[in-house]
């Protein structure tokens, strides 16, 4: 360590007065030399009504004056006494008074608290790079929880001021200790066992929104449960948010770095989680008296609504006046529809009844009948004409036939004789004896039977 020395400042006379001399004795010490940590054990302690502490600092062979001022001395949670064995952490000062050397203290902790304070600082940097600390881990407490629990000692002064205080400034909030040991051997392991108890929410931990882990102030050794590296993370695993409010305000340990909130003290976590109940008193009377304005507002604009519609609204003979206009117009426009669509209907019925009419078969039955009786009239006059010629025809062949007919010879006396049949007999030997004949005269028909036939000669003969 380099040291340096102030100058003395150069006068036409080199003699220091003892205050020079003090004054940069006590610089030179300030300026200088860093802060240290001494180990020594407490004599000669003392508290003026100032409230500083003065002590001395000794070891087997030397001993050096110590102060402890006020601001200072406030934040310590030891009470020294003589004999006790401590470790400071100091500045190297001089008392320009009396010209005595001394330490000024900013900290004080008894000999053994330095190996728990180094264990906690290595467990702090190794959780703190893990993220265990890390605000996007931490939940947000409810506004106004309803049923809270709180783990700490059933007998000790943290619950005391925790349920004054709640009672005090909210009393509706449910409270449910769960009682466990903060100090000694098994006390991390019982808090932990809390932690995971209310966590599962079962009977009558079903509907707790927070948790406040707490106890009062004391040494480093007597906080050491709450520095226990599976509480940490049990704190950080749980599912409900978990206030830690350990100690004093100048109390840190591991499960306050953890927790979702850090409270100074058991009472300041309270307050923290509660709100009096005299501000929401104001905050509902403050809303209630909103919530009227904006009623009442609302209620006035409704009403000058209702009025704009009522100079709107007429009276429902004016409606009823104009739907029966209405009606009349409809039916007026109805009937003329009605009268067009029945001359349109005229028109057309008249026009297919003339094509009709045009066409009607009576008339191409009457023509048709009248081509009958003139086709007929035609035919009878073709007949007879036809008939007449084929008389003619007739009598003329007749006269021509009967010159050459049989009946001319019959007439004549001559007959002609047939078989029964019709066959006309040319010879005798087409009949035998027996033989029914028939003969044909001029006048009658004779029917014989034949007696016998005989050859021409024969006859002749």
């Amino acid at each position: 360590m380099s040291v340096t020395y102030p100058t003395i400042p150069k006068q036409n006379n080199p003699t220091l007065s003892v205050s020079q001399l003090n004054r940069l004795a006590r610089l030179l010490l300030e300026e200088n030399f860093p802060a240290v940590l001494v180990e020594g054990e407490i004599s000669n302690f003392s508290v003026p009504a100032s409230g500083h502490w003065y002590l001395t600092l000794k070891d087997a062979n030397s001993q050096v004056r110590c102060a402890m001022f006020r601001n200072r001395n406030m934040l310590m949670r030891l009470r020294p006494k003589d004999g006790m064995k401590v470790l400071v952490k100091a500045k190297l000062s001089l008392y320009e008074g009396r010209g005595d050397y001394q330490l000024l203290l900013e900290n004080m902790e008894e000999t053994g608290a330095g190996a728990l304070r180094q264990a906690f600082e290595i467990l702090k940097i190794r959780l703190q790079q893990e993220g265990l600390f890390d605000a996007q881990h931490k939940k947000p407490l409810p506004a106004l929880p309803h049923h809270i629990a709180v783990i700490t000692s059933p007998t000790g002064a943290a619950i005391h001021d925790i349920i004054s205080v709640l009672q005090r400034r909210f009393p509706a909030i449910e409270i449910t200790i769960i009682p466990v040991a903060v100090q000694g051997v098994n006390a991390a392991t019982e808090i932990i066992s809390a932690l995971q108890l209310v966590n599962s929410r079962t009977g009558c931990l079903h509907d707790v929104e927070l948790i406040l882990l707490g106890r009062g102030g004391g040494s480093l050794e007597d906080l050491w449960s709450f520095n226990d590296e599976g509480l940490a993370r049990a704190i950080f695993a749980s599912t409900l948010p978990v206030i830690s409010a350990v100690g004093h305000d100048s109390d840190f340990t591991i499960a306050d770095f953890v927790a979702d909130v850090r409270a100074a003290t058991p009472s300041a976590a309270a307050e923290l989680i509660s709100g009096h109940q005299d501000a929401y008193r104001q905050l509902l009377l403050a809303l209630q008296k909103q919530l009227l304005t904006l009623i009442q507002s609302h209620i006035e604009q409704l009403q000058l609504n209702l009025v704009s519609l009522r100079k709107q609204l007429r009276h429902p003979g004016y409606r009823l006046q104009e739907q029966v206009q209405r009606l009349d117009e409809l039916e007026t426009r109805f009937k003329r529809a009605i009268n067009t669509q029945l001359q349109n209907s005229r028109h057309h019925v008249a026009l297919h009844q003339a094509g009709l009419l045009s066409h009607n078969p009576q008339s191409k039955v009457q023509q048709k009948v009248q081509q009958v009786q003139h086709l007929h009239q035609q035919l009878t006059s073709k007949l007879r004409g036809n008939l007449l010629k084929y008389e003619q025809q007739i009598q003329i062949q007749s006269r021509a036939l009967h010159a050459v007919s049989p009946l001319a010879t019959l007439a004549r006396g001559y007959a002609i004789a047939s078989t029964k049949n019709g066959a006309v007999i040319t010879n005798y030997e087409q009949v035998e004896p027996g033989v029914t004949i028939h003969t044909r005269l001029d006048q009658g028909e004779i029917i014989s039977t034949v007696v016998a036939s005989h050859a021409q000669t024969a006859l002749q003969e």
